[in-house]
This record gives structure tokens, C-alpha cells and sequence, in this order.
């Protein structure tokens, strides 16, 4: 990024003070510079914009189910009861709006042992435009509806659609929240065959994997793949011996990999 933009400010700096570049490397030079930036803000795994975590430590054990979108009566639901059958432990990243409209689906993840993080108020796709107030309130509406309904304050963050940017990641270090992304997605966030996602993710389990699912759709318009998709995901990581961990399982010490 740093070199990116080095390179465009020299070709300002040389049409300004001297001979105009060429059209066409001027045009090329701004689509590669934005599809840097927009590479960079949709791809929290890169970090280029926020220290992210995007999977688990050299040596990390277990495999991080996380679920994005909810809570929803029915479908978070059926996740948390694939779950329990399994004795397996997750982290639920959830919508502050649809949170404040079920807090009794927000205790009850807690209490079944699982760990809530947040997804932002609104799950704004176009957040990364929002300027700083507008990002912080809405991280920090969001956290106030878990502290509110659990009386425990989420540390964890997913930006939805994985955005990040120097306003996101600022906001988030203001409310002392660290940004999970992640290294495997079943793209179920749109409406797929479960069997697609199991096809996308088993092959690919392995000790310090952050999967993301979703436990609801986006807009509670239909049946999200997940609930269907979940027991045969959890039935391969039992036979494979990979524990399902909360996020937080890898939280000690420097054991994140991403930016400090």
C-alpha cells in the first residue's frame, strides 16, 4: 500500500511540474491503486488497513465455528441445538438490531457456553464510507445491546462483509474490540445448497481454522444454509480429532497472529 501510493503521488508530482504522463497510464494507475484499496478493505486477512485475527496461532489447537448475522428464533436456534449435540463451543457475531429484538436468544448463548462477539448495529455494507462517528456509534450501539442483555461486554469484532479501514480499525481500538476475520467461509451467505458449503469447508479443516457460517440470513428473508449444513461439518472435525474452540480459546498472551 505504502509503495502504491508512493508511485501515484511520483506520477502526480510529474505531470504537475512536467511532461503530463500518458491517458491510458494515468487511467491505468487509478484502477490498480483503487483495486489495491478495495482489495485491501475487503479482505481483512491481509491486514493492510487493521491488525486482524484471521486464524489461530503457530500451534494453535482446534478449529473456530463463527457465526455471523444472527440471532434469529428458528435458525440460531437449530444451530445451537447441532452444537450441543456435538459438546462443541462457537462465537456468534451478532447484529445489534436484531440482538436488542431477542436478548433472551442473546442469554442463551452465553449460557450454553458460547461467545458473542459483534457483527455492528446495523450490518452496514457500507460502513467503510461512514465517517468515524458514524463507525464508532454504530460498534458502539452494538456493544451496549450484548452488555446490555448478557452483562458481559463483547471484545470481539467481524466488520460486516470483513471491511476494514483506518476508521474501522481506530473505532475498534477505542472500544477495546479486536477484529476476528477469517480463513475458511462456506459463502453461505447467500442462499446455497447446504451441501455446497460442506463441500467448501471440510476438505479444508485443520488446527487453527476460523470458519465462518452464518446462524441467520442477512436480511431474516429465507432459511440460511448453516443449521443443515453444520451437523456433517461437526461429524468431520470429530473424526479428525479438531476440537470446536471459541475465539477466545487463542486470546492469551501474543498468541494472535495480526498486527499489535
Amino acid at each position: 500500500m505504502l509503495a502504491a501510493t508512493a508511485a501515484a503521488l511520483a506520477l502526480a508530482v510529474r505531470s504537475a511540474v512536467g511532461r503530463p504522463v500518458p491517458l491510458w497510464l494515468a487511467v491505468a494507475a487509478f484502477l490498480g491503486y483503487a483495486g489495491l484499496v478495495t482489495w485491501g478493505v475487503l479482505s481483512p486477512s491481509i491486514e493492510m488497513f487493521a491488525g486482524v485475527v484471521w486464524r489461530g496461532p503457530d500451534g494453535a489447537r482446534g478449529v473456530a465455528l463463527t457465526f455471523d448475522d444472527g440471532p434469529h428464533p428458528t435458525s440460531t436456534q437449530a444451530v445451537l441445538e447441532a452444537l450441543d449435540r456435538a459438546d462443541a463451543k462457537a462465537t456468534f457475531f451478532v447484529v445489534g438490531e436484531k440482538g436488542a429484538r431477542h436478548p433472551e436468544i442473546l442469554r442463551e448463548i452465553v449460557a450454553r457456553g458460547h461467545l458473542l462477539g459483534i457483527h455492528g448495529q446495523r450490518h452496514d455494507r457500507t460502513l467503510a464510507f461512514r465517517s468515524f462517528r458514524s463507525v464508532r456509534s454504530d460498534l458502539a450501539d452494538a456493544v451496549a445491546v450484548v452488555a446490555s442483555a448478557t452483562g458481559e461486554r463483547p471484545r470481539f469484532y467481524r466488520p460486516p462483509v470483513g471491511q476494514t479501514n483506518p476508521r474501522i480499525a481506530r473505532a475498534a481500538e477505542e472500544l477495546g474490540l479486536t477484529i476476528v476475520g477469517w480463513s475458511l467461509r462456506g459463502f453461505d451467505g447467500v442462499r446455497v445448497d447446504p451441501r455446497r458449503v460442506v463441500a467448501r469447508i471440510v476438505p479444508r479443516l485443520r488446527d487453527g481454522a476460523i470458519v465462518l457460517l452464518h446462524d441467520a440470513a442477512e436480511r431474516d428473508d429465507r432459511k440460511p444454509a448453516a443449521p443443515d449444513a453444520l451437523p456433517e461439518i461437526l461429524e468431520a472435525m470429530r473424526a479428525r480429532g479438531l476440537p470446536a474452540v471459541r475465539v477466545d480459546a487463542w486470546s492469551t498472551g501474543n498468541c494472535y497472529r495480526g498486527k499489535s
